[in-house]
């Protein structure tokens, strides 16, 4: 695992994994991981922060939440995102930001377009690190 996250192939989707030193990081990463299936996250920038609220029973069920999340407000406001922050995890809540840019398709490297994320591999634990993983649909 290179900067904290990776992707994995899973039959016609893909799995996305995040970790870190806390939970956060996980969850942070975990987008990333998501978002470097969509395009090449070098080339954006983090021009723009946008605030993402989210609840959940659980906090496996918060990370697909954040995910899903993160997609919604990337298509509402025809955005991309690089980086994420989350400034407090609750055990059944959490906010942060996410910083990007507007989607230009002329400067960004586009790959796929994730549609959601799901309860398929869904996992959330620590081993020497917090781990985050789940399958997105692609």
């Amino acid at each position: 695992m290179g900067e904290g996250y990776e992707t994995f192939e899973h039959e016609a989707d893909m799995g996305i994994r995040g970790s870190g030193e806390t939970l956060e990081e996980a969850f942070e990463n975990g987008a990333r991981a998501m978002f470097s299936i969509m395009l090449d996250l070098v080339g954006v920038e983090p021009e723009e922060k946008v605030e993402i609220s989210c609840s959940a029973p659980d906090r496996e069920t918060l990370f697909v939440e954040w995910l899903n999340e993160l997609l919604t407000q990337a298509s509402l406001r025809e955005m991309v995102f690089s980086d994420f922050k989350i400034e407090s995890l609750e055990k059944d809540s959490l906010r942060g930001y996410a910083y990007g840019e507007r989607l230009d398709k002329k400067k960004h490297r586009l790959k796929v377009e994730v549609k959601a994320a799901t309860y398929s591999m869904l996992k959330v634990y620590k081993n020497e690190k917090y781990v985050a993983q789940c399958v997105v649909d692609v």
